[in-house]
């Protein structure tokens, strides 16, 4: 038997006027998961404990497993393992985003608004030269900058304390000034580098072909190093990661999981979906026994709050991974076990996670179930009445012999 996750990340939502009172789940064109929902047990799960922040880190440990309370150290050091860097003791790790801020004459930075938590999805190659920008700038033997993925990157502070800062794709439109760090030096450097990069030749040329400027640094997600538990001892299933954000491979390098690089994974609408699918079946037919294959588009979709690319998100996600996996596996005759989720809402209304619990779809190539639902969303998934409490439960049922 082989284990699978499909993990749209952010792909619950909720009811949309535009989409007739249907939430972009229920709208999409999803004909793979409408065939295997009266074949599948579908119910809802909680994955952010209460009182945690609903983040895709603290999400994805509970879907792998992992009870977020006893593991969760922070994003950012999540992040640091997926790029190599060997954290110390004394170390906390920053999450860095490269943003969009306004740029009115004559208005003072704190007064300026966020624009875009992700500059315009900028590239990796780009968002380097801005980083080594900063780093020519603000880096010593106390602040260390790590160059991450399109808009993620990481900055290491030697002997740092863990301090809140805010989320940027929490305040999109706001002005900035209370969400501003209370540290002086971090604060410092997020001003100083919105003059460094504003007017980067870059940005010149980012804003002449009508792109989003990456305009300044923005900290967030502090944390110490981790420690997981390898997922092979706890589980005892060898695993593969498949994704294009940094996060997800971090903590499959904290689990001891391997991860597959796919050319042409962006973490964005346009990634390769099928490579993602293909690494993972390659990888269950050579010996592995579980892989997770996580796609970050709906997410990215509902923070920009567009529907209709989120809608799409879902239909690729439909039509170019999870169709893409069964048929490949069933070609192979090797039997599995499907699970199909988001990791929590991303709504288009507020275009940031919620807590609010979200539907999940396991489906047993071997034992196909007269389920309680017609249709994969969040109303059928709801209408059950079923719900596991606690997320990192829910991998007991996928794993169960």
């Amino acid at each position: 038997m082989k284990y699978i996750i499909v993990l749209g990340d952010g792909m619950a939502d909720e009811p949309i006027d535009m989409l007739g009172g249907k939430t972009p789940l229920e709208y999409a064109s999803t004909p793979t998961l409408d065939a295997l929902a009266p074949q599948s047990e579908i119910a809802l799960v909680h994955t952010i404990p209460d009182g945690m922040k609903p983040g895709s880190d603290t999400a994805n440990l509970a879907v792998m497993g992992y009870n977020p309370r006893k593991y969760y150290s922070g994003r950012s050091p999540l992040e640091a393992l997926s790029i190599g860097v060997d954290m110390k003791p004394t170390d906390i790790a920053l999450r860095t985003n490269i943003v969009t801020l306004s740029e009115e004459e004559g208005v003072p930075f704190e007064q300026r608004t966020i624009l875009d938590h992700s500059s315009g999805e900028i590239s990796t190659e780009d968002a380097a030269v801005l980083i080594d920008a900063v780093k020519a700038e603000f880096e010593n033997d106390t602040y260390r900058f790590y160059v991450g993925t399109s808009y993620r990157h990481l900055l290491i502070w030697d002997h740092g304390e863990v301090i809140e800062l805010a989320q940027p794709h929490d305040h999109l439109g706001e002005v900035i000034a209370p969400y501003l760090p209370s540290d002086p030096v971090l604060r410092d450097m997020m001003i100083r580098s919105y003059d460094i990069l504003n007017n980067h030749p870059i940005n010149i040329e980012r804003a002449k072909k009508g792109l989003n400027k990456a305009n300044c640094l923005w900290f967030w997600g502090a944390g110490t190093r981790p420690a997981l538990s390898s997922f092979e001892e706890k589980t005892g299933k060898s695993g593969v990661m498949i994704s294009a954000v940094d996060l997800l491979k971090g903590i499959a390098v904290g689990a001891g999981m391997d991860v597959i690089e796919v050319e042409g994974s962006t973490g964005s609408l346009n990634t390769n979906y099928e490579g993602k699918a293909m690494a993972a079946v390659n990888a269950l037919l050579n010996g592995k026994d579980f892989a997770y294959i996580h796609v970050e588009a709906p997410d990215e979709m509902g923070h920009q709050g567009n529907v209709d690319h989120k809608v799409q998100s879902i239909e690729n996600l439909d039509s170019r991974v999870i169709r893409v996996v069964i048929d490949e596996m069933n070609k192979a005759g090797e039997d599995f076990r499907l699970l199909v989720m988001p990791d929590h809402p991303t709504p288009i209304r507020c275009r940031t996670h919620t807590s609010d619990s979200i539907p999940y779809l396991l489906y047993d190539s071997t034992k196909p179930v007269a389920g309680d639902c017609t249709l994969y969303n969040e109303a059928q998934a709801k209408a059950t009445g079923k719900l596991i409490e606690h997320g990192y439960e829910l991998i007991d049922r996928l794993l169960a012999e």
